[in-house]
């Protein structure tokens, strides 16, 4: 009886300690959410509201997220051939200005302006693009002259009620690259990001009609489906060497259909039973780019509950688990089906909750993306408390892109200490070139023992030479250090709080 019951004990200590690790803050961990533009989605909530209602719109996305202390905002800046920024290759996008082509009216460089928002966040800004949607509807008379739909009406292909950029030619992959160059060049993005739209999701009935380009294109017995992948693998290829040698810290992150193939076509492929896969019906193979290395982050869309009979949540997020070891992989999720899905598992409160802690229980996957920014916004409460009490409790480092260079971090100067009411405001500066994050620490013991937990950072762009932060002064020691855009960390530098 004794063996039985400390049999039953320790199986008890077991699991709650493997519960705890997984529902408490990891160190290191992507948390990000996709702030959708297209439609208006999330934000701006019309393009014709006034500068001011547009930034504190965006502010409270932002502000709701780092409470949450999410760090990586995603946000969609090229929704179809437009801009959220003044380009030479894209017109003003109508979902900023009401009007495609015509420019914000008092809001002078609005990308700038999101980018420094979210880095005084100690988030991450991440420009989402979609690079092959030309339009999301027919009428053409609302484009702008500039728009490559009058520039190069060869380059377009009608399909359904939308147009969109032929990928099988190679000027549309050039004139793509531009784009990306053009961003990374002139703004400081973490990361370029693209979404799951790669050839349209196919429409019973409908052709998409690129045969010339795959008869002048395509190889001599390549078929029209591996001509396809291949013109995708080409433009994946170009961005990510494209962005390395532009700025070799700026990260490059995909987020696939969830569905890469059913086991029904190919063994290899997951147990599920999905209409339409990523690599034989959107012509993208997620798996070659990271076999390959041209990505530094994966975020499968696996939209679906844990046990969704046709494609399990459960299943898909263990298949790329299993077959994802060359890149940072995350996963995303549909927070918005929350109470809003013919699927009944989604009217209960920890639909999410059991997602994220099965995505901590692999030690593969490195954090979680919400889609989208409304879906927990002044709504789902109970949701929202359980992520802030059991997930998301303290401040958490964003992964490192994958081949990082190795390098030695100056270690911070400590310029001014200064405590007032209780609240330490304090100043370091640093000398090194391409730092990311001053980290502020709380010592578990003592310095000596060296053991820390991060408590609060500070973004440092590309630019800047110095920060300071404050934090509320209570009976524990602190530290602080520099953590490049590389990951590579300083040494912690005890505070002077005396």
């Amino acid at each position: 009886m004794r063996s039985i019951l400390f049999l039953a004990l320790l199986i008890l200590v077991t699991s709650c300690s493997s519960l705890n690790r997984r529902t408490t803050s990891p160190e290191t961990e992507f948390r990000g959410v996709w702030i959708a533009t297209v439609v208006n989605i999330d934000w701006p909530k019309n393009g014709l509201d006034s500068a001011t209602k547009q930034k504190e719109d965006f502010i409270e996305i932002l502000d709701f997220y780092q409470q949450l202390n999410f760090n990586a905002a995603i946000v969609q800046v090229r929704t179809a051939g437009d801009a959220f920024y003044e380009s030479e290759l894209a017109p003003w996008s109508k979902y900023l200005t009401g009007k495609e082509g015509k420019p914000p009216l008092d809001f002078e460089n609005p990308l700038e302006w999101m980018i420094n928002e979210t880095h005084k966040r100690g988030m991450e800004f991440h420009a989402w693009l979609n690079p092959y949607r030309a339009t999301f509807d027919l009428d053409t008379l609302a484009l702008s002259e500039k728009h490559d739909y009058h520039q190069h009406p060869d380059w377009m292909i009608k399909y359904g009620k939308k147009y969109y950029y032929n990928p099988g030619l190679p000027n549309v992959q050039n004139k793509l690259t531009e784009v990306i160059l053009e961003l990374v060049d002139n703004y400081q993005v973490d990361a370029i990001h693209f979404d799951d739209y790669f050839y349209p999701y196919k429409i019973d009935g409908e052709v998409f009609n690129d045969s010339l380009s795959y008869k002048e294109y395509g190889l001599k017995e390549q078929s029209l489906g591996d001509w396809r992948r291949s013109n995708v693998d080409s433009l994946i290829k170009k961005t990510h060497l494209a962005i390395k040698k532009s700025k070799p810290w700026v990260q490059f992150g995909i987020s696939p259909f969830g569905v890469w193939k059913n086991q029904d076509t190919d063994p290899n492929g997951s147990a599920t039973k999905a209409g339409q896969t990523t690599y034989e019906d959107l012509y993208a193979d997620p798996l070659l780019w990271v076999d390959k290395g041209w990505l530094d982050y994966l975020v499968p869309q696996v939209y679906w509950s844990m046990d969704y009979p046709v494609a399990s949540h459960r299943i898909i997020t263990t298949w790329w688990a299993n077959k994802t070891n060359n890149t940072n992989l995350y996963i995303g999720n549909g927070t918005y089906k929350i109470k809003n899905n013919a699927d009944k598992a989604w009217k209960r409160r920890n639909e999410i909750p059991k997602q994220l802690d099965f995505a901590r229980s692999q030690s593969r996957i490195s954090g979680n993306v919400f889609f989208s920014a409304k879906s927990l916004l002044n709504k789902n409460e109970r949701v929202v408390k359980s992520l802030q009490r059991k997930f998301y409790r303290n401040p958490s480092q964003n992964p490192a892109g994958i081949g990082s260079s190795s390098r030695r971090i100056i270690e911070p100067r400590i310029e001014k200490v200064h405590i007032r009411n209780k609240t330490v405001e304090i100043c370091i500066s640093h000398k090194d070139a391409i730092p990311r994050f001053v980290r502020l620490h709380e010592y578990h013991k003592s310095v000596e023992e060296g053991s820390t937990q991060l408590v609060q950072k500070v973004y440092l762009s590309e630019t800047d030479s110095s920060a300071c932060f404050q934090f509320k002064l209570n009976k524990k020691v602190y530290g602080i250090s520099i953590r490049d855009a590389y990951g590579n960390e300083s040494k912690t530098i005890p505070i002077p709080l005396n």
